[in-house]
């Protein structure tokens, strides 16, 4: 399974970037998530979906900022989306998309993920 993350760039503050992600197989359902890695830090978790978008969660770093979403229309589809606003420079990051075979709930650890994409990176300048 391959997933394929695309959106980043350079941004300034206050502005707004939105990544996509897309999973090569379209056989099953998964969870969703982002997560984000900042230069010398862990991989945090910024936010996660259920196989059909009825269940989200947030960090409390981008709640209010942040949405994630999915396409649910074409079955199964788990190409999924991250809108940021309100960008500030910490949240400067390489950001990963995730997918996990437990379709009913979106884990909050890297460890709950059976698949990962490459990164992208998201640059937000003062």
């Amino acid at each position: 399974v391959q997933l394929q993350a695309c959106g980043g760039g350079l941004v300034q503050a206050g502005g707004s970037l939105r990544l996509s992600c897309a999973v090569s197989d379209t056989g099953r359902w998964y969870s969703m998530a982002w997560f984000r890695q900042a230069s010398g830090k862990e991989r945090e978790f910024i936010a996660g979906t259920n196989w059909n978008g009825g269940s989200t969660s947030y960090a409390d770093s981008v709640e209010g900022r942040f949405t994630i979403s999915r396409e649910t229309i074409y079955r199964p589809n788990n190409t999924v989306y991250l809108q940021m606003n309100s960008l500030q420079p910490e949240d400067t990051a390489v950001y990963y998309c995730a997918a996990s075979r437990n379709v009913l709930t979106a884990g909050l650890r890297v460890t709950d993920y059976d698949y990962w994409g490459q990164g992208t990176e998201v640059t937000v300048s003062s």
